[in-house]
């Protein structure tokens, strides 16, 4: 069985963007979220415009891991009117270039380190830590990992975390979190202002509640799941231990591999980043040394079983409950 350097190489035949089917993908996504999107403006029976809305949400969801794609430069590389896309849709979806890509660039590179593991990510105390903590950093640490955190990521995650944080602490480097921000208080603004509330909130709320939780818990259970292993030392650390072991397969109908663009192949993706969206089945398939990974689900139970791990145990090598 290939492992390290070995395994790596043995996936870069299918780190090859093929740019119509980026194109095709990206576009097409992106006219199906226009149309769905234009839906929930018009004079129709409320509950057509209520299942627009809904799937609005899936398809923000579908189209940021695309956006997400590009940020790697895995598909469309060096290609202007790409560039000048993603760049729209970064703005529109709260998620702007620069602050998305810092720190998700530094999440692949630091993966399952115990000691950096909560820049880009969610933050991992180890149990003792968590113990010598004061009571207000305790309830701080849980309450960024609560699921209402995830599920209000529309406003914890995207809105403050990504765009008010980031402009507030360094403005020169990001200051189009801040137009981010202006971008949809404006689209906010000019849907009540030309339709109604209930235009905005079928436009923008619910769209935008259901693709930032999907998102959010997407990336939440990719790194925070049953069996999941961090390494406490940077020596012990490897790149492809950390991509095998500490990231998930989330397996999924193909409804929600369509909607997710095959991130639940998260495994495969964090050992190479430059395999295509669309291409990251063909490795599963082809490569045996990924075909057994850690899985979860979308699962109601397993979302449970997710939810309740918050702490790392150094002596059991695995997360625990606080309790």
């Amino acid at each position: 069985m290939r492992t390290g350097r070995d395994l790596i190489l043995a996936t870069r035949p299918y780190a090859q963007d093929i740019p119509w089917k980026s194109w095709l993908y990206s576009v097409s996504t992106l006219l199906i979220l226009a149309a769905v999107n234009t839906v929930t403006f018009l004079p129709i029976h409320i509950g057509f415009r209520i299942a627009a809305s809904i799937f609005s949400g899936l398809v923000i969801v579908r189209m940021f891991v695309i956006y997400h794609d590009y940020q790697h430069h895995t598909i469309l590389n060096k290609s202007k009117p790409a560039t000048f896309m993603f760049t729209l849709f970064g703005l529109y979806v709260l998620a702007p270039a620069s602050i998305w890509k810092r720190s998700h660039d530094y999440h692949h590179n630091h993966n399952s380190k115990l000691f950096s593991a909560s820049i880009g990510s969610y933050p991992i105390y180890t149990k003792e830590k968590f113990k010598r903590c004061g009571r207000l950093e305790q309830i701080s640490y849980l309450a960024i990992r609560h699921p209402l955190t995830v599920a209000f990521g529309y406003i914890i995650v995207f809105m403050w975390g990504l765009c008010l944080q980031s402009f507030l602490s360094k403005a020169k480097q990001h200051w189009d979190s801040l137009i981010a921000l202006i971008l949809h208080g404006l689209f906010i603004y000019a849907t009540i202002y030309f339709f109604d509330w209930q235009t905005m909130v079928l436009a923008i709320t619910i769209p935008f509640m259901i693709a930032c939780a999907t998102g959010a818990y997407l990336f939440y259970a990719q790194h925070n799941f049953p069996g999941v292993e961090f390494k406490e030392d940077k020596i012990e650390w490897s790149y492809t231990h950390a991509a095998l072991e500490s990231s998930s397969y989330m397996v999924m109908n193909p409804f929600w591999q369509w909607v997710t663009a095959n991130i639940g192949y998260h495994h495969i993706h964090h050992l190479n980043s430059r395999i295509p969206f669309y291409r990251l089945p063909e490795v599963m398939a082809n490569i045996p040394e990924v075909q057994n990974p850690k899985t979860t689900t979308l699962n109601p139970i397993d979302i449970y079983r997710c939810f309740q791990l918050k702490v790392w145990d150094t002596q059991k090598k695995q997360m625990v409950g606080t309790r």
